[in-house]
């Protein structure tokens, strides 16, 4: 299962993720994106949305590990590699008005910094 992963561009960008090559997606403390991230599997698709400044998506990043804190078992531990930058970054108006996202999770919980999407829904962000 893909996911949608949000990111405030000034604190970290999808270009240090490309810059560090990798990097454990932290700071999460809501307990459904919580849960969601402990759901992910290595190997399965990101995309990096960036939040607050820009509101796009833009670029793809992959699973490499997800374990738990030792120290908080509750917390999950996901480390991702960068993948490429979109062709064309998708502005949120965009996503919002594409028919694939109509009724998704992303626009009835906004403020969920980790959303599951569809493999339609991801393909349309990437290819789209």
């Amino acid at each position: 299962m893909p996911y949608l992963l949000k990111s405030e561009p000034d604190k970290y960008s999808f270009d240090d993720l490309l810059r560090d090559g990798e990097t454990v997606w932290d700071g999460i403390k809501n307990p459904q994106a919580l849960i969601t991230l402990r759901n992910m599997k290595r190997g399965e698709d990101c995309i990096i949305y960036h939040s607050n400044v820009g509101k796009a998506a833009v670029g793809t990043a992959k699973v490499v590990s997800v374990t738990t804190d030792p120290d908080n078992p509750k917390i999950p531990i996901v480390r991702l590699k960068a993948g490429k930058r979109l062709k064309r970054e998708k502005p949120l108006a965009e996503i919002r008005d594409a028919s694939v996202f109509h009724g998704s999770i992303m626009f009835r919980q906004f403020r969920l910094s980790v959303v599951p999407l569809s493999d339609e829904q991801f393909d349309w962000l990437v290819h789209g």
